[in-house]
């Protein structure tokens, strides 16, 4: 099957330190950078807003209004279009990980403590057994997934009472909730994912990767998980009451010698965006296969850290681990 391209339709952007994450506030992207700046990366508007002062940009989400990071300095900040910097919370260690929601409502964690932060502003904690270093929300209803050592657990907030249990040994990194609510899923220390079906807790072990799993994007039906840490993306299959238990995954965009580092599935498609440790970007269209080359890799090996489209998938951002970036516009 020949590769179609519209390499000729990114402009480059100029990011100047490695890309943490990137997203869009409205039309306009956004990059959060490890220098402790967010890039509004509008062309010819382009504002570099200074989040974290002296400090490095650790985690970053983004609720369609405001990036959030987090840095090393221990303070969790929103930037808005507008490039309004608020200071949301401040921990005496890192941030570790943060999750939002589109009612404005946030997650964040600093070694064991996870504070929720409603859409009122009222603040509740909770300690874990052990440093968190994953969160996300669930898609309805005030909850959250926690990732951390042995497992995850389920807190409601709002609630007296404390957090439902999710067992597996081992270090639990990244968390996501499956849009159906039905699934939980976590990256772990080893080279493979660790799922849960909440109906009964019944687990799910997702292996055979050469190389950790940190990116995760669920198709828009649900039905869809895409993956880095392999030759190519790997997609597992969540259509069905047992999720992936009995099924083998789908693979695409598969590049021999590299590794898929980065993924993001379209919003209203079934196409996934592949980024490669070499700055490689695919979009591959899951039902055929049919691949377009959106980036190719030149000189040192510079590896996709971060993938995005806007609400209407008219538009991709990326960024590189050493400070390239671009935005794509999808022709007519």
């Amino acid at each position: 099957m020949s590769m179609s391209s519209i390499t000729e339709c990114v402009t480059p952007i100029e990011a100047k330190a490695g890309v943490v994450a990137a997203n869009f506030l409205g039309r306009t992207p956004a990059l959060a950078l490890a220098d402790g700046a967010v890039l509004l990366a509008e062309m010819g508007a382009e504002r570099r807003i200074p989040a974290h002062d002296d400090a490095a940009i650790l985690v970053a989400a983004c609720d369609g209004k405001r990036m959030l990071t987090g840095g090393d300095d221990g303070r969790v900040v929103a930037i808005d279009a507008a490039g309004k910097v608020e200071n949301l919370a401040r921990e005496k260690g890192w941030i570790d990980a943060l999750a939002c929601r589109d009612d404005g409502a946030i997650a964040w964690s600093s070694g064991k403590f996870v504070r929720a932060r409603d859409a009122r502003g009222e603040i509740r904690s909770w300690q874990a057994p052990s440093s968190v270093r994953g969160l996300a929300f669930f898609p309805k209803g005030y909850r959250l997934a926690i990732a951390h050592y042995n497992g995850a657990s389920l807190w409601f907030p709002n609630t007296a009472a404390g957090p439902e249990a999710l067992e597996w040994k081992g270090s639990h990194l990244d968390a996501a909730v499956s849009p159906d609510r039905r699934f939980v899923v976590t990256s772990m220390q080893e080279n493979m994912l660790h799922g849960w079906r909440l109906a009964d807790k019944k687990s799910m072990r997702m292996s055979g990767y050469p190389a950790k799993t940190r990116s995760l994007s669920w198709s828009h039906d649900g039905a869809w998980l895409a993956t880095s840490g392999a030759d190519g993306c790997i997609v597992w299959p969540f259509s069905g009451k047992d999720g992936p238990m009995g099924q083998p995954p789908r693979e695409c965009g598969v590049r021999p010698d590299v590794v898929v580092t980065s993924v993001a599935f379209h919003p209203k498609a079934l196409i996934v965006a592949i980024g490669y440790d070499d700055g490689w970007i695919l979009l591959v269209r899951l039902g055929d296969g049919a691949e377009i080359l959106i980036r190719s890799a030149s000189g040192e090996r510079d590896a996709i850290s971060a993938l995005a489209f806007d609400a209407t998938g008219g538009r991709m951002v990326f960024g590189t681990k050493g400070g390239q970036a671009g935005l794509l516009d999808f022709p007519g």
